[in-house]
């Protein structure tokens, strides 16, 4: 068998937004790129993989601001806790910066630097709204007001959730500030722009999407070229003219901003999107600085791969932006640009967590689920496409028992006892000498292991190991060590058939080792052999090898903790039975009144503590699409923190100097977004399509915070 020639390689993953914990989306490329540099490193490949945290923007700044920190605090807070996801599911990247890192700056400036020099910079006067209360332009997330098309209230200032409109923020009726409240007004600004209609961009950009990298394949997926291609067709402007190619890219903002300012222009600083993917090249500089490596000499070698790992949702920063960015700047431009899907549960169900189909890492860690069934799981499903991939529960549990469990390391199981009790742990493979067909098919494969590792085909190539495992399998019911075992003059049999599981158990290691890399490195304890590489393929176990007593590798998934992952958590509001009134004057159909409780005594009752709570502040709560985060005044000399199921009805601007009820005497209860401490009560029918609504509950006029409500 003979390995490609070893290669060196820049590997990133898409950054983060530093404004809070990963997600299961961030896992499942962090564990598709880390698989890929894994294999890389076991053909000799040098590689260098980094990550960092995108750090940058109007979000990150407001964020901090409310929770009293400086941004730099507020993000050195999100980043302390990215390690343990990282180490939890055996992710391992070789550095981990920040887009707000001095390098980051010094490279963001001088690309800016270069593109000016190559007359790709061009400024014009822009017309936004301007928060006259917050002293600031607003970005379109920060603006709302009704949908100009079909009316509906409180819609982004980009478009709406209710219609899909899509439109500028000065197009909306009656606009106002989120973070105010206050009407904006218009105001001019002076913006920079990169101009990518420029045709030398066109040009260039046209033939890089449609083009090949040295080893012949594609840069992007053909899916994702075809995708891209459209952005260079006629289109529809706002004004309702159309145009045809690629607009030129509006790269500054306006202090206050939370970024890297912009060299010779006070005030002025650049868009997020613009020093986040620098952020790349900013972190390796950081990782070969601190080895005392050129920078420069690295970036300049023509042997050099670099290549990105995205989701599709971030396709034209990666595909267009990036690529125009580096060449006209005179910088190395990305070999590969690998995009995948999302992924759903429950064929094809959004992850929700209020809805109770959202996948939490750290709980699937807290729970004791074995890190490397997911990364398996995972790897069966993820291909060179962008597809969306889809996580069922019961498919998770069949999977893993049946393939990791059941096919694989029974194979170890079944032999390594013997090899331990009826030979002190001494393997022969004197047998490997000669023409071995069992085991020369079991390497036959590792080629095309290898090419579906290369090319991303992870699931295709797990598939093929785990033909090979049931080959393996039929060999162990075929020659029956356990029945070999019981006679005395079988010894000799019994040693070499053992001894050929073993060998072909470690072979398949050597394939699974980019996928299960903690497993693999028990595997190599078990065998009492160095870290396994590519090359090991054809290099069997020394004749008379000592291997290790038997230790259990792996054990099943159980269906209960698949229940505790998705369990849902429990809501922090009260629905109770109160009729609503529509519209027409109509009394509410009685099908929508849930039916009423058991009878309760007097005593019960009294052990409940509803006190009026004035809400001093309501804000939105990150990843939650259901979940209100109240700040709430119970009259107790302190305030307390509620979160409450009601964003579908309420916008925390509707709530905030509002009374309401609330349960005072409920034990605080720990939830991923942090700690509420009491229960806000609210009505709902029990029949959603009768009535939609949910109505928290507000005392008539005189009520203060802190009274007894019973």
């Amino acid at each position: 068998m003979s390995n490609p020639l070893p290669r060196k390689i820049f590997v990133t993953t898409a950054l983060p937004y530093a404004n809070g914990a990963f997600h299961i989306g961030h896992i499942m490329e962090y564990i598709q790129a880390d698989i890929w540099v894994r294999f890389q490193r076991m053909q000799g490949s040098q590689v260098n993989f980094v990550g960092a945290d995108d750090a940058h923007g109007a979000p990150i700044m407001i964020a901090a601001e409310k929770a009293g920190l400086t941004p730099q605090q507020f993000v050195a807070n999100i980043a302390a806790g990215r390690k343990q996801y990282l180490d939890g599911f055996h992710i391992a990247f070789d550095n981990w910066s920040s887009t707000d890192s001095p390098e980051n700056h010094e490279l963001a400036k001088q690309i800016y630097l270069d593109l000016k020099k190559s007359g790709l910079i061009a400024t014009k006067t822009v017309e936004q709204f301007f928060d006259p209360e917050k002293s600031m332009f607003l970005p379109d997330r920060y603006i709302k007001g009704q949908c100009p098309k079909c009316g509906a209230k409180d819609q982004y200032g980009d478009n709406c959730e209710v219609c899909g409109a899509v439109y500028v923020p000065t197009d909306l009726i009656n606009p106002y500030s989120t973070l105010t409240g206050a009407t904006p007004v218009l105001k001019n600004s002076e913006h920079f722009f990169f101009t990518l209609s420029d045709p030398r961009c066109v040009e260039f950009l046209e033939q890089w999407i449609q083009g090949n990298d040295t080893d012949g394949k594609a840069h992007l997926q053909s899916e994702v070229a075809n995708k891209v291609k459209e952005w260079f067709s006629i289109r529809d402007n706002i004004d309702g003219s159309t145009s045809e190619g690629l607009s030129d890219w509006d790269i500054s903002r306006d202090a206050p901003y939370f970024g890297i300012e912009i060299p010779d222009s006070p005030g002025k600083y650049f868009y997020v999107w613009l020093d986040a993917p620098v952020g790349y090249l900013a972190s390796l500089k950081n990782l070969l600085d601190k080895r005392g490596d050129n920078f420069d000499t690295y970036m300049a070698d023509p042997a050099l791969e670099q290549i990105h790992f995205i989701g599709k949702d971030i396709v034209n920063f990666h595909t267009l932006f990036w690529p125009a960015m580096l060449k006209f700047s005179g910088r190395k431009t990305p070999n590969k640009v690998f995009v995948h899907g999302f992924l759903t549960v429950n064929n094809g169900e959004k992850m929700s967590k209020s809805r109770g189909t959202g996948l939490d890492p750290l709980k699937y860690l807290s729970l004791g689920m074995n890190p490397e069934w997911l990364r398996y799981y995972l790897a069966n499903k993820l291909s060179a496409r962008n597809e969306d991939i889809d996580f069922n529960p019961e498919d998770f549990i069949a999977r893993v028992n049946s393939d990791l469990v059941g096919k694989y390391v029974n194979i170890a199981s079944r032999a390594a006892g013997f090899i331990a009790k009826r030979f002190d742990g001494h393997v022969v493979t004197d047998w490997a000498t000669k023409d071995d067909a069992f085991i020369s098919k079991l390497r036959d494969i590792a080629p095309e292991i290898q090419s579906l590792y290369d090319q991303r085909e992870y699931g295709k190539a797990l598939r093929a190991i785990m033909e090979q495992a049931d080959i393996i399998n039929a060999y162990v019911d075929a020659n029956k060590p356990w029945e070999l075992a019981k006679k005395p003059e079988n010894s000799a049999a019994l040693q070499e058939v053992c001894s050929r599981l073993l060998e072909a158990f470690r072979i398949l290691t050597i394939y699974l080792k980019p996928v299960l890399p903690n497993l693999a490195t028990q595997v190599e304890v078990l065998l009492n052999i160095a870290p396994l590489q590519w090359h090991h393929v054809v290099t069997p176990l020394p004749n008379n090898h000592l291997v290790n007593p038997y230790s259990h590798l792996m054990t099943r998934v159980e269906p209960k903790m698949l229940d505790d992952l998705f369990d849902m958590p429990a809501v922090v509001d009260v629905t109770v039975g109160v009729p609503g009134v529509p519209s027409n004057g109509d009394a509410t159909s009685a099908t929508s009144i849930e039916t009423i409780a058991p009878e309760i005594k007097i005593d019960d009752f009294a052990k409940i503590d509803l006190r009026i709570a004035k809400i001093v502040n309501c804000e939105h709560v990150e990843g939650s699409d259901k979940l209100l985060r109240l700040t709430l005044d119970v009259g107790e000399g302190r305030l307390r923190n509620v979160f409450s199921g009601i964003k579908s009805a309420y916008t925390p601007e509707d709530l905030v100097g509002k009374l309401t009820v609330m349960v005072a005497n409920l034990a605080p209860r720990k939830m991923k977004f942090g700690i509420s401490e009491g229960m806000v009560l609210a009505a709902s029918a029990a029949d959603e399509k009768t009535n939609p609504g949910i109505y928290i509950l507000n005392p008539w006029p005189g009520a203060e915070p802190g009274m007894r409500v019973g």
